[in-house]
């Protein structure tokens, strides 16, 4: 019973799960998809409306089931700048703007951390797991987190060419589907190849002796 409780606690969190659990899907798509049925039934206005509620909601219940609210506040306040910049313009494909251009911009991100040779997915996992800039040393810790880094690189600018096109189209429904298929879906396929790369990182840097050998 105690093998199996602390199995349970020393279990590292799946893609999935580390990128919000089937609820963080579906709580990420409710407001999208939201706006995109009522600006096609009511207009602009009844859907900003609609998208702000839905992620209002979303929130209220988490903090009511006591979740983590994290992503539920990130979402609200997206909601809130991208129903912002909509209203501002008066254009229903802008609710999907500062997604699109955020894309490019993480993606641009992403290939000039590599470039610097500070990949950044390396830079913000092992900050978040306490092992600082150890794996630096290590040229093969670098390559692994590299490919970590260009396939979220890539990730993020598949989603700029996609939706950009879209909307360019002013394709407002079609946005919204890439906006769910492309969100956390997309997302969990990169933090494979990340757990691939800091796995792959921490067994090479215990066997040339840079992180201590693990004791189970």
């Amino acid at each position: 019973m105690q093998t199996n409780q602390a199995t349970e606690q020393h279990r590292k969190p799946t893609a999935l799960e580390q990128a919000g659990g089937t609820k963080g899907l579906v709580y990420s798509a409710l407001p999208v998809m939201a706006f995109v049925v009522a600006n096609s039934i009511k207009g602009l206005t009844a859907a900003i409306f609609v998208a702000g509620v839905v992620a209002l909601a979303v929130t209220a219940h988490r903090l009511l089931r006591r979740e983590s609210v994290q992503p539920a506040i990130g979402g609200l306040v997206g909601v809130v700048i991208a129903a912002g910049i909509t209203w501002y313009t008066g254009s229903a494909k802008d609710y999907f703007l500062m997604g699109i251009w955020a894309s490019l911009a993480g993606s641009v991100l992403f290939v000039l951390s590599v470039l610097v040779k500070w990949p950044l997915a390396g830079v913000i996992w092992n900050t978040a797991t306490g092992k600082g800039t150890v794996w630096q040393a290590d040229r093969n810790s670098r390559f692994y987190f590299n490919l970590a880094t260009l396939t979220l690189a890539v990730i993020f600018g598949a989603r700029f060419v996609v939706q950009r096109h879209l909307y360019e189209a002013d394709e407002v429904g079609s946005l919204g589907v890439a906006k769910i298929a492309m969100g956390y879906p997309l997302l969990a396929l990169g933090l494979l190849v990340l757990a691939w790369a800091a796995r792959a990182s921490d067994r090479r840097l215990r066997a040339v002796g840079l992180l201590p050998a693990r004791n189970d």
